[in-house]
């Protein structure tokens, strides 16, 4: 099994006067570390690690756990939201990447159900 890792471009959402700004992410799973999860990585700040059945909810209905918040905004855009100390970093993506991410994820390894 192989890691996949595929680039993408996301809007950062913010309160200043920049409201969203462009910026380069890294999308990443890595069965053998964790079956189960995907890491998404932001510039200039640490990867962020959540369950890959969390993001595949959360693209066609609003879903949480812990601190990551997961929704579709309208038909093509998913919006990651990351609860942290410091605040809340909230992110928007064109919902055609995260498919193709997924689609690539459950390539390289069967989904497991319960």
């Amino acid at each position: 099994m192989s890691a996949v890792e595929q680039y993408a471009r996301a809007h950062l959402v913010t309160d200043s006067s920049e409201g969203h700004r462009a910026v380069p992410v890294v999308l990443h799973y890595d069965p053998e570390a964790d079956p189960h999860a995907v890491r998404i990585g932001l510039p200039g700040s640490h990867d962020r690690v959540f369950a890959r059945q969390l993001l595949e909810k959360g693209m066609r209905a609003p879903a949480a756990a812990g601190d990551v918040h997961v929704w579709p905004c309208g038909r093509v855009q998913t919006v990651v939201e990351f609860h942290e100390q410091d605040g809340v970093t909230v992110v928007q993506f064109d919902a055609s990447a995260l498919i193709r991410f997924l689609r690539r994820t459950y390539a390289t390894v069967t989904p497991i159900t319960h």
